[in-house]
């Protein structure tokens, strides 16, 4: 709450996502940001989460070096059981983000997921398996489209 607030300074923002996730963070943030704990956040130097974004972390979130989340993005680390009599049961599962991957804004990454390093998804995306390291995936679901090498 006191993160989406008022405004402040870089370093404010450094101190007070420190406090939340209970490790030091060199951070770019901007709010508002939701998570619902908190301390099962992980985030690498120079990850940059634009404003909207919502962590649900119970499950647990690893970010690497130089992430970008783009707007409204949600990472989301519980499921539901399918069959009725499970319905309210949590199924908590962590996502991993490798270091430079870039999150459009409006994605959606869900429980379990790994996005390998230098990874892109598209804006809008809904995130449901794995990416492999150095691809462009998009839409929903997620699919690879190409090789972050690949000529255009």
């Amino acid at each position: 709450m006191e993160i989406n607030s008022r405004y402040h300074t870089p370093d404010e923002i450094n101190e007070l996502m420190s406090e939340l996730i209970g490790e030091p963070v060199e951070v770019g943030l901007f709010p508002p940001f939701f998570t619902d704990c908190g301390k099962n956040i992980h985030l690498g130097k120079g990850v940059f989460i634009n404003s909207g974004c919502k962590f649900q972390d119970q499950g647990g979130i690893y970010i690497g070096d130089g992430a970008l989340v783009g707007h409204n993005t949600v990472l989301a680390t519980l499921n539901h059981g399918l069959l009725p009599e499970e319905r309210h049961d949590l199924i908590p599962k962590p996502i991993h983000i490798g270091k430079n991957v870039w999150i459009g804004s409006n994605s959606t990454v869900l429980p379990g997921v790994t996005i390998g390093d230098n990874a892109v998804i598209g804006a809008g995306s809904v995130v449901t398996k794995d990416i492999p390291e150095n691809m462009i995936a998009v839409g929903s679901p997620a699919k690879v489209i190409r090789s972050i090498y690949d000529e255009k």
